[in-house]
């Protein structure tokens, strides 16, 4: 037997990692082969590096919830603050899936199946949705809180009183819990492996025409109400926001005409605050929103189109847009508070007092907005 055909025979027996090449004919002697074996990833290795994103996404969800519900706990300027009960029901839901879903999401990556039993996987999927539910809403009630505070900022006291905020947290509660419990009693929460976790899902064909119906109505109520409500609050401030800020440039410019004698590079930085401050209202819309439908859209959607007969979701975009809903608990902290001026103040206070180190007393603050950033949202000459 010849070498080449020595290696042929041996090419057929080897496992599918290894390559089998011809090389160029050469005169007078057989085709040559060449023989690379190529490694091959553990099958393990493939869901432990989808799980690393998960792992990042759990670890900054769970420490930056963790530091707005702390900061609110020591700050009592905080708790004095309407927007502050929102802010502590936004974070604490966001706190609770990080704790109790994300993890066994986790697990249905790594596993590739259902991580526990059946009563512990309906107990994660009602959570999962009212606690989804909930955050969105109280999203949507930052935003009116914002509305009023801009739009009618005369009357913001008597508009949006601690009460009202509070009643405004329990709807949600109520709103948030009525679609998962009528879920519960039809039995219509189950592991989903395209999303490696339990939630919404019916198996039966006989039940797919009400669980169609009821998955339309619970994403119409929550994510699509919700994002009603962020475009139209949110739009009604930035158009306020922005004629505030042309009254601004206006008696700006009056100024910088008045004083004739004023250095160039002084005139050019009043342009360029202007500039700076015509945006900044724009970009901080635009997160507020933006953060909201890049989140959550890819996920809605999908869960919608999951529901046509002819339709099967692909694993790896199913957990994709999962990853993207959890990314929104770790994101909101720095969205809606841990950024803004007040919070930074209160977490320098906490280090140093753990540091036992004496700081300057902080000022107070009593606004709704941070000041130091939003100062032509909400003040007119």
């Amino acid at each position: 037997m010849s070498r080449a055909a020595s290696l042929r025979s041996r090419s057929r027996r080897r496992p599918g990692n290894v390559r089998v090449c011809k090389g160029p004919p050469e005169a007078g002697k057989e085709d040559q082969i060449a023989v690379s074996v190529l490694p091959r990833k553990s099958v393990a290795d493939a869901p432990r590096e989808r799980a690393c994103a998960g792992r990042a996404v759990l670890l900054v969800s769970l420490l930056s919830n963790l530091l707005v519900l702390i900061c609110f706990v020591y700050s009592s300027d905080l708790r004095k603050q309407v927007p502050g009960m929102f802010l502590v029901n936004l974070s604490f839901c966001n706190l609770l899936l990080t704790v109790l879903n994300m993890p066994s999401t986790l697990l249905g990556i790594l596993r590739g199946q259902q991580p526990f039993g059946d009563c512990v996987c309906r107990t994660l999927g009602f959570l999962e949705t009212f606690l989804t539910a909930n955050a969105m809403l109280s999203m949507a009630a930052l935003s009116i809180d914002k509305w009023i505070a801009v739009v009618f900022p005369l009357s913001y006291t008597s508009k949006m009183r601690y009460k009202d905020a509070v009643l405004m947290v329990g709807y949600s509660w109520v709103h948030s819990l009525a679609f998962p419990l009528a879920a519960l009693l039809l039995s219509w929460f189950e592991y989903s492996s395209p999303y490696a976790s339990c939630t919404l899902h019916a198996r039966d064909e006989e039940e797919k025409r009400r669980f169609t119906i009821f998955t339309i109505v619970f994403h119409a109520c929550s994510f699509m109400l919700s994002l009603l409500i962020l475009c139209f609050t949110y739009l009604k401030v930035l158009k306020v926001a922005r004629f505030h800020c042309r009254r601004i440039d206006i008696i700006t410019m009056q100024t910088l005409v008045l004083l004739v004698d004023i250095h160039p590079s002084v005139r050019q930085r009043c342009i360029s605050e202007q500039k700076r401050r015509r945006q900044r209202a724009t970009k901080k819309i635009s997160i507020f929103i933006g953060s909201f439908v890049i989140c959550f859209a890819p996920y809605i959607i999908t869960r919608l189109v999951e529901l046509l007969p002819t339709m099967k979701i692909n694993y790896y975009w199913g957990i994709a847009s999962k990853c993207l809903t959890y990314s929104k608990a770790a994101s909101d902290p720095f969205v809606y508070s841990l950024l803004r001026q007040q919070y930074k103040k209160v977490l320098l206070n906490i280090i140093n007092r753990i540091l036992k180190r004496d700081l300057y007393p902080s000022s107070g603050y009593n606004s709704s907005l941070d000041t130091e950033n939003d100062y032509c949202l909400h003040r007119a000459p």
